[in-house]
């Protein structure tokens, strides 16, 4: 049976057709071309061949540049895509088919393998633009920016629960993260002679691409807070208050924890510029809520007795370092306190505090927030038997 009737002949011929209708437009030229074309694959062995090689070089072609889109998308649409670090090259043109960026995944894989582009594919996430064809995606992953991921850590929080929402929403090891906070030698190239880098940890809103590496993380949120204490004015008021830029931390991460009505903080911190100053125990609940194991609950009088040098009940001055990781607003309320003689707070029940500058006056504030705490639980078990 002659060449001309078998099925390759006629894939070409159909397929020089199509084409021959696409590159009429180029000219007169190219359906000369065309048709002398036809004539070597019907007539000689050499064109033939010649014609299996051409055929080939347009399917790569069409491929790459392919004259429209065979999916229309608009523009302004880009799709968010994940890249998993250790993802495999075909994982990878899942990924993309999933996300109708990708028609053809053989022949994505095809020509990721004849390029070697397979392997420079990165992890990340990224914003793909739709409409690309294999090559272009193949260019787009090996070269495009990664998507920066906005990040949100707040005030007050250790390093450890830091380490989670980071690993959550950018992919980092959370141990590996803790470990350099507490490493010794990170910490001196970062902050100096500290015992770790707790309290130094800026908590704000960041944008990190995915897996930016643990130590780029802390270098930026160490200098944030280191920078708070580069500003002239603030290196006059600390030695107005002769205090080390540490000893302001660990007293702002006591307001942090403190704190639930911003416009409290300055207050909270004149309360307890005033007791150091007359060199009383702080007292305060957060450094004793910072010692005992779980989560914050309420303290029991048993709690007050633990023996630990952040125990501010048992000690006077500061503890040994900060309790959590404080904001800005705390850090300038450390520095900048209110002139107030306040010496005594108590929970007044809403997120507030009832602030005394005598005993008497806190201990009537302390009987009025009980009476209150003994109407809640009263109100309580009201509900629960009218439940039942």
């Amino acid at each position: 049976m002659g060449f001309q009737h078998t099925s390759l002949y006629r894939i070409l011929t159909n397929f020089l057709k199509i084409a021959g209708l696409f590159f009429a437009r180029a000219g007169f030229l190219l359906s000369l071309a065309f048709y002398f074309l036809r004539y070597l694959i019907r007539y000689t062995l050499a064109g033939r061949a010649a014609a299996l090689l051409i055929l080939t070089a347009l399917l790569i072609y069409f491929s790459l540049y392919p004259p429209l889109p065979k999916q229309k998308f608009p523009e302004s649409a880009p799709v968010t895509l994940r890249i998993p670090a250790g993802a495999t090259f075909r994982q990878v043109a899942d990924s993309l088919k999933k996300a109708n960026l990708l028609e053809h995944e053989r022949w994505f894989l095809l020509l990721g393998k004849l390029s070697g582009k397979e392997k420079n594919v990165r992890a990340g996430w990224f914003s793909a633009p739709r409409g690309l064809s294999a090559w272009q995606l193949l260019n787009y992953l090996e070269k495009a920016p990664a998507l920066q991921i906005k990040v949100t850590l707040p005030e007050g929080l250790l390093a450890s629960q830091m380490a989670e929402i980071l690993q959550e929403k950018i992919g980092i090891d959370s141990s590996a993260f803790v470990s350099l906070v507490y490493d010794s030698v990170f910490t001196r190239s970062l902050a100096g002679e500290v015992p770790s880098l707790e309290g130094y940890l800026a908590p704000e809103t960041y944008y990190f691409e995915w897996k930016t590496p643990e130590a780029q993380v802390l270098e930026r949120m160490v200098a944030n807070t280191l920078r708070i204490f580069q500003a002239d004015s603030v290196q006059q008021r600390l030695q107005e208050l002769k205090m080390t830029p540490r000893e302001i931390l660990i007293l702002a991460s006591i307001i942090e924890g403190e704190v639930m009505v911003d416009s409290e903080r300055v207050y909270i911190s004149s309360l307890y510029h005033n007791r150091l100053r007359l060199k009383w125990p702080l007292q305060a609940d957060p450094t004793i809520q910072f010692i005992i194991p779980g989560p914050p609950r309420r303290l029991l009088y048993r709690d007050l007795e633990v023996d630990s040098p952040y125990n501010t009940y048992k000690n006077s001055g500061l503890p040994p370092g900060p309790i959590n990781n404080p904001g800005r607003r705390s850090i300038l309320a450390a520095l900048y306190p209110a002139s107030s003689s306040y010496l005594y707070m108590v929970a007044a029940g809403d997120g507030r505090h009832r602030f005394s500058s005598s005993l008497k006056e806190h201990n009537h504030w302390h009987a009025k927030f009980n009476e209150v705490r003994r109407q809640v639980r009263q109100n309580r078990r009201n509900q629960n038997n009218g439940d039942n």
